[in-house]
């Protein structure tokens, strides 16, 4: 793409860096997924409505 069409364009362009790969299947932070987890099983998912 020109760099124009890229300026107009309404998706942004977004590079990932490969070095993130190396975090993939862990868990950085088990404290805050056991919690977010607690929260889940008390609360529960909201429902979806489609229109």
């Amino acid at each position: 793409m020109k760099i124009n069409k890229l300026n107009q364009a309404k998706i942004p362009i977004v590079k990932i860096d490969k070095k993130l790969e190396r975090f993939r299947g862990k868990v950085l932070f088990p404290e805050k997924l056991e919690k977010a987890n607690e929260i889940l099983l008390r609360v529960g998912l909201p429902k979806l409505t489609t229109k």
